[in-house]
């Protein structure tokens, strides 16, 4: 595939947290844009998404593991951009700390090594946000390059037990925005 191709697909990574069974939003959204979108789901997301409506928006199958029956061994690690939202608090610190113990977190831990452009929208509260490890999660991914979506005028934690208020109000286009803008650097940063 090529440089140019590759540079139009978004693969969106979506955690088991509450925004996930609404991830539609953003692939819409993504889509208007003029993105090429696939999804990647980790085990624990799929209990808040209808794979098979994301599938037909997306025209490709949602993906939670290497490989399945009769499907061919197309890696979304072929995206040129990747997001990852809803975020959970887990998956960060696993991403951070180098564990890869899922399809999507391999697809995203791959993603950084080739540095290309990698979004994080986190979904976590503020007593989780708070742990020194998250901190220290949120800052390592940002020395690698990492767009982390999270501070004053970005993504801010919610309450504990208040998720459920923050599920429409959660900004899937600050995603989009920094992932559009990543993909520019990077795109300029090859030509020149």
């Amino acid at each position: 595939m090529s440089a140019s191709r590759r540079d139009r697909i978004l693969c969106i990574v979506i955690c088991g947290a509450g925004p996930a069974s609404r991830v539609h939003v953003l692939v819409e959204m993504a889509q208007r844009d003029g993105w090429t979108v696939r999804i990647v789901a980790t085990p624990a997301a799929t209990a808040f998404l209808d794979t098979e409506a994301l599938a037909e928006l997306c025209g490709s199958p949602v993906r939670t593991d290497y490989r399945s029956n009769g499907e061919s061994s197309q890696r979304s690690s072929a995206a040129g951009s990747i997001i990852v939202a809803p975020a959970t608090f887990n998956s960060i610190n696993k991403l951070a700390a180098g564990v890869n113990d899922t399809y999507a977190l391999n697809v995203v831990a791959e993603a950084i090594g080739r540095n290309a452009p990698v979004a994080i929208l986190p979904f976590v509260n503020t007593a989780l946000a708070s742990r020194r490890p998250f901190q220290h999660a949120v800052e390592t991914l940002r020395v690698e390059g990492v767009r982390v979506i999270m501070g004053p005028g970005e993504w801010l934690p919610h309450p504990p037990g208040t998720g459920d208020s923050r599920l429409d109000d959660y900004p899937w286009h600050l995603a989009l925005a920094a992932i559009d803008e990543t993909a520019h650097q990077s795109r300029t940063h090859r030509r020149g």
